[in-house]
């Protein structure tokens, strides 16, 4: 597997269909809300292992000059529990931490909050329900001494 930025027109539809399939589809939502306004402004990547068809996908964007956040993390359900999901976020804290981000925050679904732990992230307080079903928890990893 390797870590690549979406760069044609190709990629990013491959990128989005992935983010529906995963973090949409499964609760009835149309084609076009895995996307929002700040997409075009933020840094994206995706895991592939061949032909740039991506098997994990993950966003990060700045909320001030401190702070970054993860969004729209999505590992397809064949490669969970294989790695994908962690070479994702590396890549994003590394970005993060070039940038000058003093820490990263996130809004982590129930069942992916052991994920984040095991990748050095706390749980910060309970936060929203999506769709009325699914719980998310705010979370928050340190890249540098404040």
């Amino acid at each position: 597997m390797k870590i690549l930025i979406p760069s044609s027109k190709e990629d990013f539809q491959r990128y989005y269909e992935l983010r529906w399939k995963i973090l949409r589809r499964p609760w009835n939502q149309p084609l076009g809300s895995e996307r929002n306004e700040l997409d075009d402004t933020s840094y994206h990547v995706m895991v592939c292992e061949k032909d740039r068809i991506p098997l994990g996908i993950g966003r990060l964007h700045f909320n001030n000059t401190r702070e970054a956040q993860i969004r729209y993390m999505a590992v397809d359900d064949g490669y969970q529990q294989k790695g994908a999901g962690s070479i994702i976020v590396n890549a994003l804290e590394k970005y993060a931490k070039e940038k000058g981000a003093h820490y990263i925050i996130l809004n982590a679904r129930e069942n992916a909050v052991p994920f984040y732990i095991k990748n050095g992230y706390e749980v910060i307080e309970k936060s929203y329900l999506l769709f009325d079903d699914i719980q998310h928890y705010k979370m928050k990893k340190l890249l540098k001494d404040i």
